[in-house]
């Protein structure tokens, strides 16, 4: 019985220190941590006129390599950046291509089933963007009209959920991208674009004529942002957030916000409070 229990235990302590092993330990030894990055979801991650990755998350990670640097005593520790794309993104992470992904993410609970997430680094709502040739002023009049979405996210369902609720019929077009959206609107194959508003906002400069379209003041949905992590690992989950911890304890996410959205915007109070709750004591 002994022999069989020894056996058992033999096979299994192997499987059992690989789960248990952090990224952390693969951090420490190549003294480089892996960040994926969107190039097209601004302000908060996209490629720079430099072609180097930017953006509000983007800047959060790098305060998180730092920090990591510091108190895993990892002199040198060098950020190793990888595209991403609205699709890829959960793999990169699940497969643990990456250590983290520095987004527009949002933190769901089925997305929690396959990654993990850090603590909230901002939080938005689904937004719509219309033509002005389309004469929507608000959500209702959006009946009967072409509304544009990226598949799979969480805007979708929040779009979706918001016309049963309100009654109303409309044509969802699903497109794979912001990029693609824009087209949608530019050719008249859609009125409307659903997406965060904060990104909404973002893309304006994408148009060939920013003067054609509005921003609704509808709110659909609450979306909480935040860094997505590898499933399980505690030990990672935890260097994130004390570098987060830090950041939102200090004058630095003034200076990241004002340098991502602009010295003349100011932080929503529901942001504020984030930032509050976001100071996990020591």
């Amino acid at each position: 019985m002994h022999r069989i229990l020894i056996a058992v235990l033999a096979l299994a302590l192997p499987a059992l220190a690989a789960a248990q092993s952090s990224a952390l330990d693969k951090i420490r030894d190549s003294k480089t941590v892996t960040m994926a990055y969107r190039t097209n979801a601004l302000p908060f991650s996209f490629k720079d006129a430099n072609g180097q990755p930017a953006g509000y998350t983007v800047e959060l990670c790098k305060r998180v390599a730092a920090s990591m640097e510091s108190q895993l005593k990892i002199p040198g520790l060098a950020i190793r950046w990888v595209e991403a794309t609205s699709q890829n993104r959960f793999e990169l992470v699940e497969q643990r291509k990456v250590d983290m992904e520095c987004g527009a993410t949002t933190a769901t609970l089925s997305r929690m089933e396959r990654v993990d997430f850090s603590s909230y680094v901002f939080v938005d709502s689904t937004g719509l963007l219309v033509t002005v040739a389309s004469g929507v002023k608000g959500f209702a009049d959006l009946a009967g009209k072409r509304i544009a979405v990226i598949t799979g996210s969480t805007n979708e369902g929040a779009l979706k959920a918001a016309l049963k609720r309100a009654l109303l019929t409309a044509e969802v077009v699903s497109v794979k991208s912001r990029e693609a959206a824009i087209e949608a609107l530019e050719a008249g194959k859609a009125d409307a674009f659903a997406s965060d508003k904060i990104l909404l906002e973002g893309i304006a400069s994408k148009f060939k004529d920013a003067r054609k379209y509005g921003l609704l003041p509808d709110n659909l949905s609450v979306e909480p942002y935040a860094i997505m992590l590898p499933r399980g690992d505690s030990a990672l989950r935890l260097e994130v957030n004390r570098a987060l911890s830090r950041v939102f304890g200090s004058r630095v996410i003034q200076d990241i916000f004002q340098r991502t959205f602009g010295a003349d915007v100011d932080p929503s109070t529901l942001l504020l409070a984030l930032y509050t709750i976001g100071r996990i004591p020591e």
